[in-house]
């Protein structure tokens, strides 16, 4: 009765799970990202100037300048795109070397989006003046003249404005052959006058993206300032963002940092000059159409600079757009001085494991030629570091199994004494050396190794669409087929109806090799935690099924290899049996 009431009760929670999600899809309200920006010209406009522009803030940047008009293209071993010359805005960046899907179709991944998009994406800088200054500056409506068409690792271009006023702006861009832009500022005083500005660069994104909804997964605006890293989710720089007077959600001073926005694979991030003081904030700026607002993030000299009568200043900011290479943004690291930038890959809390077990992997992967084989080769690894422990968790639990007749007949001689039944077990285990805890130890020592992996194959680009072999096509994600369709063979996707209903191939077999590992574990003596112990492969297999497919292979894995070791230590263990207990 009790076995009947269980299943029942498994089948009403999964039924309303199903039904749940059905009606969540169908008929519930889900957020919607934010709409482009687009002003009633039809022109797109980002977030408007700054009202503030007195005290240093600088505004968004592209309030209603035009999109249309000349270019300059970019084109570097691993980027593509180009530059609006309208505003000096960084709007068009490809990635040359990876694609949205595994399709061989497939675009390529678009970092920064135009204006006039639905996506609007986009980098500037500029100059503002201090208080009771009014030196013409470059605007968003303002044309700059470039010194050639395109922009190369081989081949810099400057981007030149004067403003009928005897000073001339400069912005020397250049690109290395990875995904690092210098801007040079310059401002050349043709006047008899000292002149005074404040100079900033900016990231400006006009949507929310909706590719992660994950929890163990940050992304949004994030930096390090004074050598402390900032996460700012969507939501506060919303909120915090819409109730201050500068439509900032955090603002600090310090020398150099790093500040921009992340996705799960890519990032756009300001780097000042490490030597520079100077402010980052992050704001929820309001754009030229009412009610829109964009995402900000910025740096501003924490002073004006003066610059004297035929003079010129020069101040450097860099600009990385790309994909966090763990390498590259380490080498960027040592080569600017750049505080913690691998932290722009959300390695977690456990970062003193899960960096070196994605070093590991990556070696691993460079020496065999598939992170597949490389997560096996991990696997046995770990296996042999814990081995001293579970050899002793193994022979503890075969002296277990071998008590079990002895538990057995304690339990009939104090059948009304449940009291007696623990103190007697205890003084068993006390007296055959069995430590009834010893079984979760190798378990528990797996967890951080578990969660660290589990990172490291979801959120390190190096993992992104890595195939294995067969049907597995890409170890970041879930395995693609379902037993429901009978793995592909009918012509439907039950995942439509809910996402619980993808049960691949791959995760059955971990259930199998769990339903296997746990019928070499001795059974436990209450008789609902031994029924709830039956049901432990099923739910991990419908668990599991949603992870990362390379996650499942560890795991399947891990466990058969758990198998072969409990089996044979296990027989070696085993103690003779001996006459069961007989009433006193």
């Amino acid at each position: 009765m009790d076995q009947k009431r269980l299943f029942t009760t498994m089948a009403i929670s999964a039924a309303i799970l199903l039904i749940f999600q059905v009606v969540q899809e169908k008929f519930l309200p889900h957020p919607t990202p934010a709409p482009a920006v687009v002003a009633s010209s039809g022109q797109p406009t980002a977030s408007a100037t700054a009202p503030a522009a007195a005290a240093g803030m600088p505004g968004g940047g592209a309030a209603n300048a035009a999109v249309s008009g000349p270019r300059l293209t970019i084109d570097t071993p691993n980027i593509k795109g180009s530059l609006s010359l309208t505003g000096a805005v960084l709007d068009d960046v490809e990635l040359k070397a990876y694609h949205e899907t595994t399709a061989k179709d497939s675009p390529l991944v678009q970092i920064l989006g135009r204006r006039d998009s639905d996506k609007p994406y986009f980098t500037k800088f500029g100059w503002t003046n201090p208080a009771g200054s009014n030196i013409a500056v470059p605007t968003d409506a303002t044309v700059w003249t470039a010194s050639a068409a395109t922009l190369t690792p081989d081949a810099p271009v400057t981007l030149s404005w004067d403003n009928g006023a005897g000073v001339t702006f400069q912005e020397v861009l250049s690109v290395d052959d990875k995904f690092m832009f210098s801007v040079a500022q310059r401002v050349i005083n043709h006047t008899n006058q000292p002149i005074s500005l404040y100079n900033w660069g900016l990231v400006s994104r006009g949507y929310l993206p909706d590719e992660q909804k994950s929890m163990i997964l940050y992304d949004g605006p994030l930096g390090v300032i004074n050598g402390t890293l900032k996460q700012i989710s969507y939501g506060s720089t919303k909120s915090d963002g819409l109730r201050s007077p500068d439509h900032s959600a955090f603002s600090d001073t310090g020398t150099g940092g790093w500040l921009g926005i992340t996705d799960k694979y890519w990032l756009t991030a300001l780097v000042p000059d490490s030597k520079s003081t100077v402010i980052g904030s992050v704001r929820y700026m309001p754009t030229a159409v009412k009610d829109v607002y964009d995402y900000q993030t910025d740096f501003i000299s924490s002073a004006p600079e003066t610059i004297a009568p035929g003079a010129t200043s020069n101040d450097e900011m860099h600009l990385f757009t790309g994909a966090k290479v763990v390498k590259t943004l380490d080498a960027y690291a040592a080569q600017y001085n750049i505080p913690e930038f691998d932290h722009a890959v959300d390695f977690g809390h456990l970062y003193l494991i899960t960096k070196p077990i994605f070093f590991c992997l990556d070696w691993l992967n460079g020496q065999i030629g598939n992170f597949g084989l490389a997560i096996l080769a991990f696997t046995v690894g770990v296996k042999a570091l814990f081995f001293p422990l579970a050899s002793y968790s193994y022979r503890s639990m075969a002296k277990m199994k071998a008590a079990a007749p002895k538990i057995k007949a304690l339990k009939e001689l104090y059948k009304d004494d449940n009291t007696k039944i623990q103190q007697e077990t205890m003084a068993l285990y006390k007296a055959e050396k069995i430590n009834p805890a010893s079984g979760c130890l190798p378990m528990l020592v797996q967890i951080p190794v578990f969660f660290a992996l589990y990172k490291v194959i979801y959120t390190t680009i190096e993992m992104r669409q890595a195939p294995f072999y067969g049907w597995i096509h890409d170890l970041s994600v879930p395995d693609p087929t379902t037993i429901f369709n009978l793995f592909g063979l009918l012509p439907f996707d039950p995942t439509v109806i809910s996402p619980y209903l993808g049960l691949g191939a791959l995760p059955i077999i971990m259930g199998f090799t769990m339903y296997l590992q746990q019928k070499l574990n001795p059974t436990p003596p209450d008789p609902v935690q031994a029924r709830m112990f039956q049901f432990m492969p099923i739910i991990f297999t419908f668990m599991l099924a949603r992870f990362p497919a390379g996650l499942v292979l560890y795991w399947t894995w891990n466990n058969l290899l758990s198998v072969g070791q409990q089996w044979l230590i296990m027989r070696q263990a085993a103690p003779k049996t001996k006459p069961a207990l007989a009433k006193s």
